[in-house]
């Protein structure tokens, strides 16, 4: 019974070390993958990947495509932590000019502009550095604008419950400018409006206004 308590402990031990091991294997193979990728692309372009200036190319395109679309492994919840207080202050809150850079999911090219983010409480605020993270956590990803904007409005109405959300993105595409029809100064604006935004012709007016107005505060 002694030896086979003890070799079953080993196997025990066994699995559990190969499950620590089997995705940083996996996270290895996907980086070997994604330099000779890269690799390989540099020879169809006709470079040469083994001279001076892009020896290291392969490695440094792995290692920045890695943290531009390192929104894929945010968890919301955890982001959030303990940061979403019960309060009872229910007038407009807005955090606006939030830089914002993501990756149009069509060439793979950026595009980057202002974010606008306004709530209306409804018993619960949130820690306002909070705003900026759930920004970076979606649009470090693989977007298209329209998206990325819906998507961090019904986030922050699925954790406050506010009585409305309000997020505009002014935004300029390097596949609009870069490319195509190559219109250098053409930006795209989207809103998604939720609850009294939505409803409310002047609430959302406010809003508008608000984030029009340039701030003269300095610091």
């Amino acid at each position: 019974m002694g030896n086979t308590g003890r070799k079953n402990r080993s196997r025990a031990s066994a699995r559990d070390q190969n499950i620590r091991i089997r995705p940083q294997l996996r996270h290895i193979q996907r980086q070997i993958e994604v330099k000779e990728l890269v690799k390989n692309m540099l020879i169809e372009m006709g470079e040469d990947p083994s001279r001076e200036g892009l020896a290291n190319t392969p490695e440094r395109v792995e290692r920045s495509m890695k943290y531009l679309t390192s929104g894929y492994w945010v968890n919301i919840d955890e982001l959030v932590n303990d940061a979403v207080f019960t309060e009872s202050y229910n007038e407009m809150v807005i955090v606006k000019d939030i830089e914002m850079f993501s990756l149009c999911e069509h060439h793979l090219l950026p595009f980057f502009g202002r974010c606008h983010v306004a709530y209306l409480p409804q018993g619960k605020i949130i820690g306002l550095s909070k705003i900026p993270r759930i920004v970076d956590a979606f649009s470090r990803r693989l977007q298209v604008q329209e998206r990325l904007t819906t998507q961090i409005a019904e986030c922050l109405n699925k954790i406050l419950e506010p009585t409305g959300v309000a997020v505009v993105i002014e935004a300029l595409h390097l596949c609009m400018s870069m490319r195509g029809v190559e219109k250098q100064n053409s930006y795209a604006t989207t809103s998604s409006m939720l609850g009294s935004f939505k409803t409310d012709a002047i609430t959302r007016s406010e809003f508008l206004s608000l984030i029009q107005n340039p701030s003269n505060m300095r610091v």
